[in-house]
């Protein structure tokens, strides 16, 4: 995508799925949060490999996905790569589509994608449209924008396994998409933020505390939670000794040994393993100025419950 364009300024494919609760890297609220200009998604060396894997392997699987298409005995005609499209209703919706083609002289969108062997599971048999759903929410807002009867999708998983699927255009799904959106895009021009959904949003939206005190009704719901949390407490504290103590002896009968069988199956493996970590101690004794000029203070705010 042209990195000149402010994504504040419009709600693009990519977003459908946090718009509408289905993300699982994004909620409602955080979405929000970086429309309005008042949060960025910390970047990690993780998201950093997944976003320059996707751009690095993208040709590589329109190349595939053709060779696919033209095997099965289609004609294909690549008609749009990368290419952006307005709403014409609603110019704030958008949508960048990968590769548009023209298949048996009909004109498809298309999606590509690059997917770890560890979520496989998540795609299914080759021509059907069981692919993630936030990926369905990404090609349906692209068959509302650029019109058109389906998109195909084409997931990479690994380096050699293409999954060719077909999400077929759903005029109803799509008006619910595009209801949804337009709703969020209010709640930006308004100002008004979507209710918070996880614990990462209450850290956002109540990122510092004012030193009062609030006083919790008995009997009520909040009054229950409060006694059940206890109890989950309690419960995982007693769990986490237990496990501790069932390691420790198995550990113990284990001795230098690397696995222990259970019949003919392997149950438990204790492997030597190496790994190279920064040494911050030593750091801080020899390179004291050094380590004071990159330091850094950061807040949050802690939550713990007495047991009462």
């Amino acid at each position: 995508m042209n990195t000149a364009i402010d994504r504040k300024t419009f709600i693009g494919g990519s977003d459908a799925a946090a718009i509408l609760g289905l993300s699982p890297w994004k909620t409602p609220y955080q979405l929000w949060l970086e429309k309005t200009g008042q949060w960025q998604q910390p970047s990690s060396p993780e998201r950093e490999k997944i976003l320059a894997r996707g751009k690095r392997w993208e040709p590589v699987v329109v190349e595939m996905l053709l060779d696919e298409l033209r095997d099965r005995g289609h004609e294909v005609e690549v008609i749009g790569r990368n290419l952006r499209y307005q709403d014409t209703a609603a110019d704030f919706l958008a949508c960048e589509l990968d590769l548009e083609l023209l298949v048996d002289g009909e004109e498809c969108s298309g999606e590509m994608k690059t997917v770890s062997p560890f979520a496989s599971k998540a795609w299914g048999e080759q021509g059907t449209d069981q692919i993630p759903v936030y990926y369905t929410a990404q090609a349906m807002h692209g068959l509302m924008v650029k019109p058109r009867r389906k998109c195909i999708v084409a997931g990479l998983i690994g380096a050699d396994d293409l999954r060719v699927h077909e999400v077929v255009r759903d005029d109803e799904t799509i008006a619910g998409i595009r209801l949804a959106e337009i709703e969020f895009w209010q709640r930006i021009r308004d100002g008004v933020p979507p209710d918070p959904v996880s614990l990462d949003d209450l850290a956002l939206m109540f990122r510092s505390d004012d030193g009062s005190e609030v006083a919790l009704p008995e009997g009520g719901e909040l009054h229950d939670d409060l006694l059940r949390l206890r109890a989950v407490k309690a419960k995982l504290k007693a769990y986490e000794q237990e496990e501790a103590l069932l390691e420790f002896r198995l550990k113990r009968y284990m001795g230098e040994a690397q696995v222990l069988m259970l019949g003919s199956d392997k149950a438990a493996s204790w492997k030597g393993q190496e790994t190279k970590r920064f040494d911050l101690e030593t750091f801080k004794v020899e390179h004291p100025k050094l380590y004071r000029e990159f330091l850094r203070t950061s807040a949050t705010r802690v939550f713990r419950v007495n047991a009462g």
